[in-house]
């Protein structure tokens, strides 16, 4: 499993791009493009180079946990993925590029796309300082994907929240057919998000596409509202982190909704937990989506194995074995 910290060379490369700034001045702004991001707005406050500076230190740590988590999630279910070419819709600083490249040694080529020219110098200075070579293309991914490569791997990272419905749809059929094997996108683990999700999943497999996780199935999600599907992965912050979000817990909890989808039928999809297991004196109980439902499954503690199982589950992790259920 690769880990959901941010690693250290874009750790440091981030510090020593923030040498002489004004402090108070990348917290203000960090604040105003948080607020923004929670709003929906994305990118969009984004327009200069101080301002790259301060997304990149207050969302690139979770956004880039949130995608290492999806990509272990993905490499759980199909170990034997090995991609060698990827495509980066909406790249912004390059978050998931340089999450991929953490998670897949064999990726050899990078194709980067995104409307924000503040967000792509940055990605770029970042690339050249730590001698990764990628091509990043300036413009609309909607528009600009028409020209693209083709990728073994195509990933969206919390960019389509900021399209029109009708412009969300356009990308994601232009992303599958881009995609040559595996299309993954990331979206915040809010109900807008999940629903996000959801119509894209429909539109995939409509499209011919399987699942690969988290559903262990193709057919319709079996949540009921206001129910939905999300997940959690908590993440280390620097020094730096902390005090540019005036923070004072050493870390966060980011909470995103993901979907993996692939060109070739998935043979052993496995069932998911979708929330923190309740553990009680006599008990362990599991809630889980499995390829016939949503189920609790309950680990009596007088099953010392079963029990044993069970207090090793997290939120969102797989499991291979068929549960039993109460």
């Amino acid at each position: 499993m690769t880990s959901p910290d941010l690693p250290a060379y874009l750790t440091a490369t981030l510090a020593s791009r923030l040498q002489g700034v004004s402090r108070s001045d990348a917290a203000q702004r960090s604040d105003t493009i948080s607020k923004t991001y929670r709003s929906g707005g994305g990118s969009t406050t984004i327009r200069s180079e101080s301002d790259a500076l301060a997304y990149a230190l207050a969302r690139m740590p979770a956004t880039y946990a949130a995608v290492i988590a999806s990509l272990n999630a993905l490499q759980e279910v199909r170990p034997d993925f090995a991609p060698t070419s990827l495509l980066d819709c909406g790249a912004g600083p390059g978050t998931a590029t340089w999450a991929c490249a953490e998670a897949f040694e064999s990726l050899a080529s990078f194709a980067l796309l995104d409307a924000n020219p503040a967000l792509r110098a940055l990605a770029m200075e970042l690339a050249r300082e730590n001698e990764r070579s990628i091509d990043y293309t300036l413009g609309d991914a909607v528009a600009k994907i028409v020209d693209a490569p083709s990728a073994d791997l195509v990933i969206a990272s919390y960019v389509i929240n900021e399209l029109s419905d009708n412009a969300r749809e356009r990308l994601v059929a232009a992303m599958w057919a881009k995609t040559s094997d595996t299309l993954l996108i990331v979206e915040p683990g809010t109900p807008a998000g999940y629903q996000r999700i959801l119509d894209a999943r429909t539109q995939l497999i409509q499209a011919g596409a399987h699942v690969i996780a988290p559903c262990p199935h193709d057919d319709a999600c079996p949540l009921v509202k206001p129910d939905w599907c999300h997940f959690s992965q908590r993440l280390q912050r620097s020094r730096m982190h902390k005090q540019l979000k005036s923070a004072e817990l050493p870390y966060e909890d980011e909470k995103f909704i993901y979907l993996a989808m692939s060109r070739a039928p998935v043979v052993l999809r496995p069932s998911r937990v979708l929330a923190q297991p309740v553990t009680t004196k006599i008990a362990i109980t599991a809630k889980l989506c499995t390829n016939s439902g949503v189920i609790a499954s309950v680990a009596p503690k007088r099953d010392k194995a079963i029990y044993s199982k069970f207090r090793k589950l997290d939120w969102g992790d797989a499991i291979f074995e068929h549960p039993t259920s109460e």
